[in-house]
């Protein structure tokens, strides 16, 4: 039996669900498939026929892709590959050159890569290398990765120096030529001095919020806010061990778009968008401890708090973002918002940064 201050909970309860907006399947899918939907970290391992039916069936109208980027010659040796790539299957894929290659992709049915390096070890130590690969196809690089370059310091390295001279002619070189500035692995200060010395947007393709997960990887209130006010987007990676408070691996698609929100509540609905950081058909059906949690291990600091498993199971399949869209309805999201989240903000960006 109820007591009264049961019933009465579950009548407050119950009033409570009534009063959140209903959410029409038809009317999500409608929002979705009219969308131009952007992934902007996501990679494939093998470019078969698992992946391309992945691609298709999460809708996406592109992607950034992360090209090996060890020397210079691996650098042109990836664009060349991907050239002979996106030749051999025309009917499902096109590289983006400028921001209206992801409308392309859109209407005709195919994903736009736009490629991009995670780090900028293939410059060497010659900015001019940013107009070689750019000719080639690259239209994006991150200024480090999680250790220093002769850009600046990554976020896991040991000191917290800013830009170099080199670095700061670099990201000049880049605003000339048309790439697109990425700061996901930067170090704090050289995150903070990419916005400042960059005379264009700049982005953080796939990173998570400090307020919400202290992580080498996440970026403080001030960096996103930084980065929006310079025009910038700032994309949310689905990695569970990244953004889940449980350090037993149980994150969950709400605790996603509490990151969402979290950023946009700093930045605004104009400067946060989504990534995943893996590839199209998720992480489980491939990985193990053995081939992705312990190589991990060796490659990171314990700081890096790699986790197992790594995937959150509503955005670890190609329905990823379908899920994403669902529980911000739930949460009182409109469609305008929701369209600026799924792909028209990287767009903007694009379009000021690549042409």
């Amino acid at each position: 039996m109820l007591t009264r201050r049961q019933t009465i909970k579950s009548v407050a309860a119950l009033a409570a669900l009534s009063a959140l907006p209903s959410v029409s399947f038809g009317a999500m899918a409608h929002l979705y498939e009219k969308s131009v939907v952007i992934d902007a970290l996501s990679f494939g391992k093998n470019w078969d026929e698992v992946e391309f039916a992945a691609l298709e069936k999460a809708g996406y109208s592109g992607i950034i892709e992360s090209l090996e980027r060890e020397d210079l010659q691996t650098a042109i040796n990836e664009l060349v590959k991907w050239r002979e790539r996106v030749s051999e299957h025309s009917d499902k894929l096109l590289i983006a050159l400028s921001a209206s290659d992801f409308q392309l992709a859109k209407e005709t049915g195919r994903t736009a890569v736009l490629m991009n390096f995670q780090d900028a070890t293939m410059l060497e130590s010659d900015e001019n290398n940013v107009d070689a690969l750019h000719a080639l196809g690259m239209r994006c690089f991150q200024l480090t990765y999680n250790y220093r370059n002769l850009l600046g310091d990554g976020c896991l390295e040991r000191t917290n120096s800013g830009l170099s001279e080199f670095g700061v002619k670099v990201v000049e070189r880049a605003n000339q030529v048309g790439v697109m500035i990425d700061l996901s692995h930067c170090g704090p200060q050289t995150t903070l001095d990419g916005i400042e010395f960059s005379g264009k947007p700049v982005a953080i393709t796939h990173t998570f919020c400090a307020a919400l997960r202290e992580h080498p990887r996440a970026k403080p209130d001030a960096a996103i806010r930084a980065c929006a006010e310079k025009g910038g987007v700032i994309g949310i990676a689905a990695l569970g061990y990244f953004i889940g408070p449980d350090p037993g691996g149980k994150t969950t698609i709400e605790d996603y778009a509490n990151h969402i929100e979290h950023a946009v509540s700093v930045a605004g609905h104009e400067h946060v968008a989504l990534s995943t950081d893996f590839p199209p058909q998720g992480i489980k059906v491939w990985a193990t401890r053995e081939d992705w949690y312990e190589p991990r291990l060796k490659w990171f600091k314990p700081s890096y708090q790699v986790r197992w498993p790594p995937w959150i199971p509503k955005l670890d399949t190609p329905d990823r973002f379908r899920n994403v869209v669902k529980v911000l309805q739930g949460r009182g999201w409109n469609d305008h918002n929701l369209e600026l989240l799924l792909g028209k903000n990287w767009l903007r960006i694009f379009a000021e940064t690549i042409g």
